[in-house]
Order: C-alpha cells, then sequence, then structure tokens
C-alpha cells in the first residue's frame, strides 16, 4: 500500500483568507490583466421568454430535482452513499466510476447556478446539506478522494481496486474547486470554499514534492481550470504557481500517452491529440492560465490547436472526438509497440464518420468551455460562433427534451441495418451505467448558458447569445448597465434590445453570427451605415439614451451545406442549416420502410418553415421533397449500378438536438444528392 498513498503524503497550510464577493462571474476575468473581457455575475441575467427560458425553466423544474435525486441515491449511483461511508457515518465499501466524486460535484454546480437565479431556499438547503457531509469525509490535510479516504478508515477495498480508482483523482478535485467558488459567488457563504481551499492548499504541496511519473497520474485535468479559479477567488499566488507548474510537467516523463496528451510537454503541441474530452479541458485550463501570466507561446499554441480543431476536426453539429477507439497520429515510430491506442479520440485531419461518430457530449460541452475562454482573451466573434453552434447542437442533444434523459455520445447517423452494436446506444437513458458522467455536465451547463449571453470591458457591453433576456449588472467603476433583449431566435432572426440604462458613450458590441448573411442593424429605426462582417462583432457608439431601441435582423433561410472532400465520409452529400441549427432527418417523419440512407436531395430543393411539437416543446421543422431510388434493395450486395432517383416524397427536418425523443429509429444529418 506504500506506493498507492504516496499521493496523499501532505500537510495543510492553514491560511486565512478574505476574498471579497463582489466579483461573482462564472468564470471570474476581473481582475486577469491578459483577458481583453470581463464576465457578467452569476445574477447578473434573467431569461424571460423563449428559447432558453424554456430550457431554463426544464432544467430548474425536472432536470436538478431528478439529478439531484439520482446521486442521492445508493441504489443508482452511490455516490452520495461513498461520500457517507467515508465520513464515517456508516461502513460500507466504494462504489461506482472513479469519476464518481466529480460527478457529484458537478451536479452540485447545477443548484448552485441555479440557485443564483432563482434564490430558491430549498436548493441552498440541498446545497449546505452535501457540504456538511463533504467536510466530514475531508482529512485533515485536505485531501479528498472517497476511494482513498474510505480505503483508510474501512480498509474494504484492497490494493488492486484502490489503484483503479486513482486515475480520476485530480478531476475529483477540480470539479470540487469549480463547484465551490460557483456557490461562493452565487451564495457568499464560505463552507464549500474553504473545502476546497484545504484541497487546493493539499495539491500545492503534493505537486511541489511529487515526481513528474507519480504527478502524471492525473487524466481528465478539471483541476486546470479548479486551481486557476481558486487563484482568482482567494488571491493566492501559490495557486498560480500551481497552475503553471501543472503545465511545465507535461511531457516529461518517459510514459506519456497522446491518449493524456502528455507524450510531448504542451509548449510543442500545435494540433489536437488524442482523448477529446482529456484535451478540451486541458486547452479550457491552458486558457485561464495565459489569461494570468500572458505567456504567448500558450496563446499561439492555442490558436494553433483551435485552427486545427475548427478547420479538420470539428463535427458540423460543433461536436469533438470523432473516433471510439484510435491509433495515436502522433505515434514517434512504426515500431508497433510504440503506437499507441486511443479512445474517444481526435482522429486525424478529417476523419469524422457519421455513424460510428464518438462525440462524447463532455467532449462537446469543454469545447464550449475552452470556446468561452478564448472569447475572453482575444474578443474575437469566431469563437462565440462555437459556442452558440456547440450549445444549440451537440449539447442540447445531449438531454432529452424533457429533461430526464441523456446521451453519451452523439452521432450523425443511426441505421437500422447497421450489423453491429455499439459501446454506447443511440436512445437517451435516466442513468448510463458506468459512464453517467455526461449528464451531471449538461446539467450544470445549461443551468449556467445565462452568464455566456454577455461580456464587458471599459469600453463596451458584448452581446454574445442572443435570447429574451433582462440584463441588470454593474460595471467596474459602479455605473449600471441594463439591457432588455426580447426575440424568438433561434426560431426567427429578429432581435430587439431596449436600453434602460448606460453609461454616457459606452459602446455596444453585437455578434453578427458567422452563419449570417445580409445583417440589418436600425437605432430607433435608422439603419447603421457601419460595415456589417459576419463573424465579427459590430460597434455601435453613440449618446445612449433610455429607451433606446436596436434592431438586429439576420436572415434565417435554410441552407444546404456541404463538407470539405477530404471529409471522405459526407463526400457528396449535404447537411441543412438554418440559423445556428443544423437539421436532420428521422425515420418517424418518413413512410414505413424507407430509410434515411435511401433518401436523396435536389440541391435547388426549396423549403418551407412549419411548428412542430415534440415531447410537448415546440421546434420549427423544415419541409420539402427528396427521391428515392427505385431500387431500395441492398441485401446481400456491396456494390451495384447507380439507380435512377425518380420517387419523390414529402420530406421533413427537425433540429439535431430533437432527435431521438420520439423512440427508437434512424437519423442522420448528412443527405446524399
Amino acid at each position: 500500500m506504500k506506493k498507492i498513498f504516496l499521493i496523499v503524503l501532505s500537510g495543510l497550510l492553514g491560511v486565512n483568507f478574505q476574498a471579497s464577493a463582489q466579483d461573482k462571474a462564472l468564470v471570474n476575468t476581473s481582475s486577469s490583466p491578459y483577458a481583453k473581457l470581463k464576465s457578467i455575475n452569476l445574477q447578473d441575467v434573467n431569461w424571460t421568454d423563449g428559447f432558453w427560458k424554456e430550457q431554463f425553466d426544464t432544467e430548474t423544474q425536472q432536470t436538478i430535482p431528478f439529478m439531484w435525486d439520482l446521486y442521492k441515491d445508493p441504489e443508482v449511483t452511490h455516490a452520495y452513499r461513498n461520500f457517507e461511508i467515508a465520513a464515517g457515518l456508516m461502513k460500507g465499501k466504494h462504489d461506482g466510476p472513479s469519476f464518481h466524486d466529480g460527478d457529484f460535484y458537478k451536479v452540485f454546480e447545477g443548484l448552485a447556478s441555479a440557485y443564483a437565479l432563482t434564490g430558491d431556499e430549498k436548493l441552498d438547503k440541498q446545497m449546505d446539506e452535501a457540504i456538511e457531509l463533504i467536510a466530514k469525509a475531508q482529512r485533515d490535510d485536505g485531501y479528498l478522494h472517497t476511494p482513498v479516504v474510505i480505503e483508510e478508515r474501512w480498509g474494504t477495498l484492497g490494493e488492486e481496486y484502490l489503484e483503479q480508482q486513482l486515475g480520476f483523482e485530480k478531476y475529483n478535485m477540480g470539479h470540487l474547486m469549480t463547484a465551490a467558488t460557483v456557490h461562493y459567488r452565487a451564495t457568499g457563504k464560505e463552507s464549500f470554499l474553504n473545502i476546497a481551499k484545504g484541497v487546493a492548499d493539499f495539491l500545492y504541496d503534493f505537486y511541489k514534492k511529487a515526481s513528474p511519473e507519480l504527478a502524471r497520474n492525473a487524466i481528465c485535468p478539471s483541476h486546470y481550470m479548479g486551481v486557476v479559479e481558486m487563484y482568482r477567488t482567494l488571491g493566492d499566488e501559490r495557486y498560480l504557481e500551481l497552475a503553471n507548474n501543472l503545465i511545465n510537467i507535461r511531457g516529461t516523463t518517459n510514459d506519456g500517452t497522446d491518449d493524456n496528451q502528455d507524450r510531448i510537454p504542451f509548449r510543442e503541441q500545435t494540433t489536437a491529440m488524442g482523448h477529446a474530452v482529456r484535451a478540451n479541458y486541458l486547452y479550457a485550463g491552458v486558457a485561464d492560465l495565459y489569461a494570468e501570466t500572458g505567456e504567448e507561446k500558450l496563446l499561439e499554441n492555442l490558436e494553433s490547436i483551435w485552427e486545427d480543431v475548427v478547420y479538420r476536426k470539428m463535427y458540423i453539429t460543433g461536436a469533438c472526438g470523432s473516433l471510439y477507439d484510435g491509433v495515436s497520429p502522433d505515434g514517434t515510430s512504426y515500431d508497433p509497440s510504440e503506437v499507441q491506442k486511443i479512445h474517444q479520440a481526435y482522429g486525424r485531419p478529417f476523419q469524422l464518420p457519421n455513424a460510428t461518430a464518438h462525440n462524447e457530449t463532455c467532449a462537446n460541452i469543454g469545447n464550449v468551455l475552452w470556446n468561452w475562454r478564448m472569447l475572453q482573451l482575444t474578443g474575437e466573434g469566431k469563437y462565440a460562433d462555437i459556442i452558440e453552434l456547440a450549445l444549440y447542437n451537440s449539447v442540447l442533444s445531449g438531454i432529452g427534451l424533457e429533461g430526464q434523459s441523456f446521451f453519451y455520445n452523439n452521432p450523425l447517423n443511426v441505421s437500422e441495418e447497421l450489423p453491429f452494436e455499439q459501446r454506447w446506444g443511440n436512445e437517451r437513458k435516466g442513468y448510463i451505467s458506468l459512464s453517467n458522467c455526461c449528464a451531471p455536465n449538461v446539467t450544470r451547463t445549461l443551468a449556467q448558458v445565462s452568464n455566456y449571453a454577455y461580456n464587458f470591458n471599459e469600453d463596451g457591453i458584448f452581446v454574445n447569445l442572443y435570447g429574451s433576456n433582462n440584463l441588470d449588472t454593474s460595471l467596474d467603476n459602479g455605473e449600471s448597465l441594463k439591457l432588455s433583449q426580447v426575440t424568438n431566435y433561434p426560431w426567427d432572426g429578429e432581435i430587439s434590445i431596449s436600453v434602460e440604462e448606460i453609461p454616457e458613450n459606452y459602446s455596444m458590441f453585437l455578434r453578427i453570427p458567422g452563419w449570417s448573411e445580409g445583417a440589418v442593424v436600425t437605432v430607433n429605426g435608422e439603419e447603421v451605415k457601419n460595415e456589417i462582417k459576419s463573424g465579427e462583432y459590430l460597434q455601435l457608439e453613440r449618446a445612449w439614451e433610455r429607451g433606446d431601441e436596436i434592431a438586429l435582423e439576420l436572415p434565417m433561410k435554410a441552407k444546404l451545406m456541404e463538407a470539405n472532400p477530404l471529409v471522405e465520409e459526407a463526400k457528396n452529400q449535404v447537411a441543412i442549416k438554418r440559423g445556428p441549427l443544423v437539421y436532420c432527418v428521422e425515420s418517424a417523419d418518413l413512410p414505413e420502410g424507407v430509410s434515411v440512407n435511401d433518401l436523396h436531395l435536389n440541391t435547388q430543393v426549396s423549403f418551407t418553415e412549419s411548428t412542430k411539437e415534440i415531447k410537448g416543446r415546440k421546434v420549427v421543422s423544415l419541409k420539402g421533397k427528396a427521391f428515392l431510388p427505385e431500387n431500395t434493395e441492398w441485401e446481400n450486395k456491396l456494390y451495384r449500378p447507380v439507380q435512377k432517383n425518380n420517387n419523390e416524397i414529402d420530406l421533413t427536418l427537425v433540429p439535431y438536438y430533437s432527435w431521438s425523443n420520439r423512440g427508437e429509429g434512424e437519423m442522420t444529418v448528412w443527405l446524399g444528392y
């Protein structure tokens, strides 16, 4: 056991803190010297109507209560029970995956984020109850990872089981620190932050003493983000030192892997590699570090990796991690003993299969986390475009419309005739056995979307996302800023922003989405003559007055999209986008016996919009025509002569995020033509 417990030999420094509750953002860049944009507070934006209000209501009324009960049910998840055993309330064994602690912290973070907007006393009471239990499970030196604490207290696990549980130790600690900072900013209470301080102090001491070989066992590095957020909250320079050290030790051992992005040092990495969740979490954490240190090499590599992902390795839905199992594209030789297997992997450039796409929901959320930080570093609209793309498509697809069922992976094609079963099914579940990490992640993310809606700096307010909401915040100089936004986005592109309070000569920056063409902006009915560029922010400068009305019109015509011809799996096919939404065809909207794989489109097809209800939620569907070949029979045929597509049928497409809410069946995003 000595080898196992080397990781837990450290002491708590016991430094007292005096932190201000003034900065209450999800990601607090208010004092970050190398961030061009600052975040608004958790409480500052309230959805008032429309798409995101409906989603937030589902979150607070369905998802959060469901997830809280689920994670407290020892017959299903055992997560809460593990804390009870670790706290000494009962004797027992740890059960569940090694990342169980972290998943519970994500659920907790969802509660804290919802509480910031609702002030729901029930949520506050539930969080207090959980914090009291977690505090009892924490060791005196600040260490907290329930498998280890349970083994130390009860000796019920055994060395082999415990060894298997150590991989996600730092991942769990990272989510604890992030959840604690969100809780502190939402409630003003220091109870959970005190626990997180103990964890951060333990990590500081541990990484000062640990060998690189022992230190590198940390995978899926949520603790990079967590440590920096603790630095921002408490101002303890040791935490910034720790964050920098975490980057320095990557790639310094002989047993590093591309799967874990540590075969080579980060400062030598210029392309995306390995496990997509771990990669995107790493990139988000490095972006956080750059915001505090300004080390140019970090930003240079992040920008290079971003271009590799967005231009060569990302799906049209904003999803990441194309391969269930891949082979490292960064092997140092052709020696089979050195070639590495990678799961949930970024593959080679343009390697984007559809039916076998992995696209873990956590990777897609990681894409949002990373791009959110890149946006704050640079103020460039291209990062907000990716945030919007992923949120509306590959993040929302991870949860059912009713708010209580979840996807682990997010393919772009489902075919009944595929002659094998994949590791993860094509039907959402309330609990995904042994791999339920995505459900808590999407839970916290959808409680936090309002925090992505706006940024600000000394020049003006940046409008990132469109949805009916009220913004009520204060700037650094104490001046008040109040706006209200009314829109039916993403179902139509008419957006109205009303000024209630705004500092004199303070600019407004409107994001003109990269997908848009022909955007028109008016102020008090007068058209703005500035050059409007898609994918950038439009700066509006004037002496604003209460009651000023800004109108943004984004034409939303359905568009046929094609992939780079190097994407073999999408060659000679088209996908359909309307505004930020990617659409798909489901067998539920096709005649019986017709497969989605038999459909062909005429590229001159025109679509009409129609409101459709799925599971009590209204969506805008697209209606058009498709064609079927004369013969759709493929049994015992791998190849055949090309058939004429003479049979015309009605075609209905629904938003990709809404698929698989009407029972099992086929689905496809890409259609032949």
